[in-house]
């Protein structure tokens, strides 16, 4: 996940999840500025799909780095988690 919006007042954030399919999702990557720019340029690199999304990302920097997603932030991370599955299986198809 990644914001992607700068304004003069705020900072680029970014946030990156990984999920095993077991428990809730892990913060793993968090930051404001150039090390947020350097998130969303591993992603790239990667190919992790960039979900942007501005409020969730501030609110996913707050959580500590290691930790699982509190519980009040399960339905929009699953709302996210959805949509990257389904942009997988429609690349899937295509291959």
């Amino acid at each position: 996940m990644n914001s992607d919006k700068t304004t003069a007042s705020t900072e680029r954030r970014s946030a990156a999840l990984s999920y095993s399919g077991q428990g809730a999702p892990v913060l793993v990557a968090k930051g404001g500025g150039e090390v947020a720019q350097r998130i969303i340029d591993r992603a790239r690199e990667h190919n992790v799909p960039i979900v942007e999304d501005g409020q969730l990302a501030e609110v996913l920097c707050q959580v500590p780095l290691g930790d699982e997603i509190p519980p009040e932030l399960y339905v929009a991370v699953a709302e996210v988690l959805a949509y990257v599955y389904r942009l997988a299986e429609s690349v899937d198809r295509r291959v």
